[in-house]
């Protein structure tokens, strides 16, 4: 049986309503599944009134020790918690997890190089603990995850929810048949981001390559497409990235970008 490996932006988790709705079809998607959450703005909202700013370079956030208590709060506490208590509303059995609950996504502190990303992690899917995933889906149960991972020396770790949901389908790929589906707020990679119909149906290396250089794909949906050839290098299916609004046609192939 395919498992589909979802990742929802944090856009979506900003919006109640089309939470609730991406929410309603991810319940109905059919088999082993399992969610990736984003972390949206509550952390920096929460943040400003605990006095701490979101510092931000190239789009990462910064994670010092008090942006590290704060996101763990948010991401693996508030966020996650909400989201598994409305799959449990809707009849799915979900479970939330950070990486460091059963050790499942255990990484490394990124290192210092031109840019300290502070309490960063970096995880690799050799290091998933598939065994824990495998028992869990095999149990009817679907895991929820935050964007959070561990270093095994008990530090907590803020990582990017796209590489997290990679580096599970990469594991998970040596064990069963994985589609990874990424959600966001666009239809798919356009050749013109401001028209949501100029969706480009397919994407190949070299496709990205040129896109890249003709600066048609720039910003946030470079790293987006990196993870997106990395899991399909490695094993995974498919990759499709697509609008959260169109989970179930993305399920079945009928939306989207497909990475190949």
């Amino acid at each position: 049986m395919e498992l589909n490996i979802i990742k929802v932006g944090g856009n979506i988790i900003d919006d109640e309503s089309k939470l609730h709705e991406f929410l309603k079809a991810f319940t109905a998607t059919e088999g082993y599944k399992i969610l990736v959450h984003g972390g949206g703005k509550v952390a920096s909202e929460i943040g400003l009134k605990l006095n701490i700013e979101p510092n931000y370079i190239n789009g990462r956030r910064i994670t010092d020790k008090p942006t590290l208590d704060l996101v763990t709060m948010v991401y693996g506490g508030l966020i996650n918690k909400n989201i598994v208590a409305a799959l449990q509303a809707l009849g799915c059995n979900a479970i939330g997890l950070t990486g460091a609950d059963g050790s499942v996504l255990p990484a490394s502190k990124r290192p210092v190089k031109d840019i300290d990303y502070g309490f960063a992690g970096d995880v690799r899917s050799n290091k998933v603990n598939t065994s824990l995933i495998k028992l869990l889906l095999y149990n009817g149960l679907i895991p929820v995850f935050a964007p959070l991972t561990h270093d095994g020396n008990g530090n907590m770790l803020n990582t990017n929810a796209d590489t997290i949901a990679q580096e599970i389908a990469k594991a998970m790929a040596t064990i069963m048949p994985v589609q990874l589906i990424y959600c966001f707020e666009k239809r798919g990679v356009l050749i013109n981001a401001a028209d949501d119909s100029s969706v480009i149906n397919q994407i190949t290396a070299q496709d990205f390559s040129e896109l890249k250089e003709k600066e048609i794909i720039t910003g946030g949906m470079i790293p987006k497409l990196e993870n997106a050839f990395g899991a399909i290098e490695s094993g995974v299916n498919k990759v499709i990235i697509g609008h959260a609004d169109e989970l179930s046609a993305l399920v079945a192939g009928n939306a989207g970008t497909w990475i190949v």
